[in-house]
């Protein structure tokens, strides 16, 4: 862990959140700012800068990072199967739109407002 990096000491439990699921290797909570109704941050426990630092040797982790997702996805609210789904995002770097320098993956999901499925009958 990085003694400076915000997602290191919101892991450490330094810095509140609405944790939704930790382990031993990854701590998951709830973002503060959610573009969606289910909007959830997956961050390892250990310090990795973003996807660019990522080594071969990494693939475990990462395998069991992107298997969490959907019992993550599902336990928060996601409707399962075909007509549910949600959506993983890993931002890397400045220019792919990342803004912690800690690798995170981003699950989101839930009824999207424009889904008229969703909308009461007029």
């Amino acid at each position: 862990m990085s003694d400076n990096c915000l997602f290191c000491k919101i892991a450490k439990g330094d810095i509140p959140s609405k944790k939704a699921y930790e382990d031993e290797d990854f701590f998951v909570f709830h973002d503060i700012n959610p573009a969606a109704p289910v909007h959830l941050l997956v961050i390892p426990k250990h310090h990795v800068v973003s996807m660019q630092a990522v080594q071969a040797d990494d693939a475990q982790w990462l395998g069991r990072m992107m298997a969490l997702a959907p019992k993550l996805a599902q336990e928060n609210g996601c409707t399962p199967g075909h007509e549910g789904g949600f959506r993983l995002v890993i931002n890397t770097g400045i220019e792919g739109g990342q803004e912690i320098d800690h690798l995170h993956m981003h699950i989101i999901g839930g009824p999207r407002p424009w889904d008229k499925r969703a909308a009461p009958a007029a």
